[in-house]
């Protein structure tokens, strides 16, 4: 072993940082400059090695992909707060109602329809905490399926297309977009459908914990509701299937698309007589705020990523990974083992950029299709769901206990996610075992 245990130890003393709480980009940054010293001072690579840092983050920039993320996050933070997600929540609610577990049933409906939307999870595990976990609790659910189901569905945003960590992952890995975007879709309906029939089988087994709306608190029926209805879910719906068709067809990029969607929750906030310079400002604060953590991210990852690979780290771990025993499998059962545990403690951003440009080079080596790097990123992106709400420090659930009732006890929250973790668990294991989950959609589109 040359300089590689140099690129090792800087690799522990970063997760060591991160794990403590210090910002991921200042780890990143911190132990890239620090190791780069220290591999200068022992001559381990040329001092004009790092001139390929300016080619790296220039040519990151100039990916059109990224742009994506600022539109897709803007059309989620006006849908948010104008009123519309509140909106949709309420009809689709006040439609199952009479159903028990219908309200239930509605945050997995509008879940869905919100990370189609949204792409963000906060903003939809936020949204859906607190319109509906007040009107559940008040209406007699059992506290751990009601916190549970919204914690679950309000994670699908790391999942299904316009999903942020699938427009990263693509950066990360060099795939299209709209390939990933077509490969998440059938296994984020699956999880969906698999939280659909948790919910019917609580309601079967367990009335008493999935009650249905009293007639009393179903104040729109008949026409009115019709009305509603027309109003409030289908503008959304073909918005979210807009946008979503025209990538799917090919009709216009990601970003093109994401520009369409902002432009369209727009006009549906301003025909909702919701719309304002406030909501604007609003929406652009949080579009900035996370792309200017996005961009902080990838541009400290890329000086980590090239200290580590001029010390020999990266032809390290590639060869330790390609000669795992099982070969292909060996190392997607290690890859997903290590995502699981990273995303206990970590966002999906940070994960995004410190483990996939170690795994991309060792896909090359195994001799990944494209197909497959498709379904290894979508097994990537279930796996991070799961980690997401995984007790005791999943993300999901400190966003659902910051706007939770004082009679919803953290405890309830978390033991609540346990339930969803294991069908997160089946889905990835459906998705594992039958990689044409992923694959069929791509393959028939292109």
């Amino acid at each position: 072993m040359g300089f590689e245990w140099i690129a090792i130890v800087m690799f522990v003393l970063f997760l060591i940082l991160i794990l403590s709480g210090y910002p991921v980009a200042f780890s990143f940054a911190g132990t890239a400059i620090a190791f780069g010293a220290i591999g200068l001072a022992m001559e381990a690579f040329p001092f004009a090695r790092l001139g390929l840092l300016q080619n790296r983050w220039f040519g990151s920039m100039s990916d059109f992909t990224l742009l994506a993320i600022p539109f897709f996050v803007f059309m989620g933070a006006i849908f948010e707060k104008s009123g519309l997600a509140e909106q949709l929540l309420e009809t689709i609610g006040m439609l199952m109602g009479p159903v028990r577990g219908g309200l239930a049933l509605a945050v997995v409906i509008v879940g869905t329809l919100l990370a189609a939307a949204t792409g963000v999870v906060a903003a939809t595990v936020i949204t859906m905490g607190l319109l509906s976990l007040p009107i559940m609790v008040r209406y007699g659910y059992d506290h751990k399926l009601a916190t549970g189901i919204i914690t679950a569905s309000g994670t699908m945003a790391q999942l299904l297309p316009p999903s942020l960590v699938l427009v990263v992952l693509s950066d990360q890995i060099g795939i299209s977009v709209g390939d990933l975007f077509l490969g998440a879709l059938f296994p984020g309906l699956i999880l969906a459908g698999l939280y659909a029939v948790h919910v019917i089988l609580v309601a079967l087994f367990q009335p008493d914990r999935a009650p249905a709306l009293p007639p009393e608190a179903r104040t729109l029926k008949g026409g009115a509701l019709a009305r509603k209805a027309m109003i409030s879910v289908l503008p959304p719906i073909f918005l979210i299937f807009a946008v979503l068709g025209s990538i799917f067809f090919g009709i216009a990029t990601p970003t093109e698309a994401g520009a369409v969607g902002a432009a369209g929750a727009c006009v549906l906030a301003i025909a909702n007589r919701n719309f304002n310079w406030t909501i604007i400002k609003q929406a652009s604060r949080s579009t900035a705020n996370i792309t200017s953590l996005v961009l902080l991210i990838l541009f400290a990852s890329t000086f980590f990523g090239l200290i580590f690979d001029q010390l020999g780290g990266q032809r390290y771990l590639t060869e330790l990974l390609s000669s795992l025993p099982g070969g292909l499998w060996g190392f997607i059962i290690v890859a997903n083992i290590a995502v699981f545990l990273l995303g206990i403690n970590l966002e999906f951003l940070e994960i995004s950029f410190i483990v996939m440009p170690l795994f991309v080079p060792t896909m090359a080596r195994l001799g990944f299709t494209n197909s497959q790097v498709v379904w290894f990123a979508v097994m990537m992106a279930i796996n991070l769901n799961m980690a997401f709400i995984s007790p005791p420090v999943g993300f999901s659930l400190f966003y659902l206990q910051s706007v939770a009732p004082p009679e919803v006890e953290t405890r309830s929250i978390h033991l609540g996610a346990l339930p969803f973790m294991v069908w997160q668990g089946l889905a990835l294991l459906i998705v594992m075992f039958f990689p044409a989950t992923v694959t069929w959609l791509v393959e028939v589109a292109f």
